[in-house]
């Protein structure tokens, strides 16, 4: 809780805590607002796919714009649009005119947003907050990421949309959540100057061009953060679409039709996902940082097999818990180490190559996972998607020497 203390962090870290429930209240929402406008499940697909083509097509711009353009600014900006689109929605609700085009580019804005939110975000903590604070800040956040947007946030939306005549009225409560969030930025002080590090130099850049080939040369050249970022990919190639698509049917087949059965394997989850930040957290950042977060990674993706082939519920829920803890835990130290080692200057970039890294890959998995059932029994695939990573995570570690990495690179605090 020591970031806290900090004024600017506390503003920001509140503004961000609305943030994160006002998109979790849309996710539920956006879908009922759809229904109501007469859409089905394809017209939920073209929203839902906006805003994730949103969200992709400004990964990489966000954090090049977080680079040159004052991070405050960033962050207020996306909260003023989210205000906007949002109330258009709840007033558009209240006319009773909001139609599935309209949802559609309210959709694209907000993921568009978060493409820029989360890179300013990221590099603006190294610059109001000592090194020493960085992995308690980013334990915070990815404690409060699940807790809110997996839980909290669809949970109010479905008390607010069962209680108002129409589903568009909850924007309302969203746009509000954004208008504080946004008033609560107002108060953020200007970055203070930071002490510069090698390779830190903070110049013009020529181009857009030239900002992100800078971005992409540093990655390459720099193992333990490529390595990561290709493991990362692999990662989400073969656990995504298992994870979303496959469990609720394996839940369903196995365990039962009501579907509080699935919602409490996803509550588990986040559980695991909270507990992993907050422990990682409340310590120092560990001496053998690299191994213990891909480490952590691949062990964390194993109770996949069990997954793959049990009828136990309990064993369901405590193997999701697990995959929660670990999967947070080590985003905590990665979120971390790119604000310790990452040139400051490139931050933002490296930030939104990793998000857009992260993301890429997302709906190939999901688009193979349903086919792939068809022909590969269900405990063969969760039998990958347990063991490709785990397996990897010694690969990467050798390959990228990250044992030696993180010796001649101490982040002692």
């Amino acid at each position: 809780m020591r970031p806290l203390s900090h004024r600017d962090f506390r503003m920001l870290f509140s503004a961000v805590v609305l943030s994160i429930f006002g998109a979790g209240m849309w996710a539920v929402v956006m879908v009922y607002t759809v229904i109501d406008a007469g859409g089905g499940p394809v017209e939920l697909s073209l929203v839902a796919a906006c805003n994730a083509v949103g969200l992709l097509a400004c990964a990489i711009p966000g954090g090049i714009v977080a680079d040159r353009v004052s991070r405050r600014l960033i962050l207020r900006v996306v909260e003023l649009v989210n205000v906007v689109a949002v109330t258009s929605i709840a007033v558009a609700g209240m006319l009773g005119t909001v139609t599935v085009p309209h949802l559609a580019i309210v959709a694209f804005a907000l993921g568009a947003g978060a493409g820029f939110f989360f890179p300013a975000y990221s590099a603006i903590l190294p610059r109001i907050l000592p090194p020493a604070q960085l992995l308690a800040a980013n334990g915070l956040e990815g404690a409060i990421r699940p807790a809110l947007q997996q839980a909290a946030g669809p949970a109010v939306a479905g008390v607010v949309v069962a209680a108002v005549v129409a589903p568009a009225h909850a924007a309302w409560v969203i746009a509000t959540a954004h208008a504080l969030a946004l008033l609560l930025l107002m108060f953020v002080r200007p970055e203070p100057a930071i002490e510069k590090q090698p390779g830190d130099e903070e110049s013009t850049p020529r181009s857009v061009l030239h900002d992100l080939r800078e971005a992409v040369s540093f990655t390459v050249r720099t193992p333990w953060l490529l390595w990561t970022l290709l493991y990362a990919t692999i990662w989400v190639l073969v656990w995504m679409g298992p994870e979303e698509v496959l469990l609720p049917f394996v839940t369903r087949e196995r365990i039962g039709d009501d579907p509080r059965w699935f919602g409490f394997l996803l509550a588990a989850y986040g559980l695991g996902g909270v507990l992993g930040s907050i422990v990682v957290s409340s310590f120092r950042l560990p001496r053998r940082y690299l191994t213990v977060m891909i480490g952590v990674w691949g062990l964390s993706t194993l109770p996949f097999i069990v997954i793959g082939v049990t009828d136990a519920y309990w064993l369901m829920v405590l193997s999701v818990f697990t995959v929660g803890f670990g999967f947070s835990y080590g985003n905590v130290i990665w979120g971390t180490l790119l604000q310790r080692r990452v040139p400051t200057h490139m931050l933002g970039r490296i930030s939104s190559l990793d998000f857009f890294v992260s993301l890429a890959l997302m709906p190939v998995s999901m688009a193979l996972a349903g086919p792939l059932a068809e022909v590969v029994p269900i405990p063969v695939i969760f039998l990958a998607a347990g063991l490709v990573p785990f397996v990897l995570s010694f690969l990467v570690m050798w390959v990228a020497r990250m044992p030696r990495d993180e010796l001649e690179h101490p982040l002692g605090d």
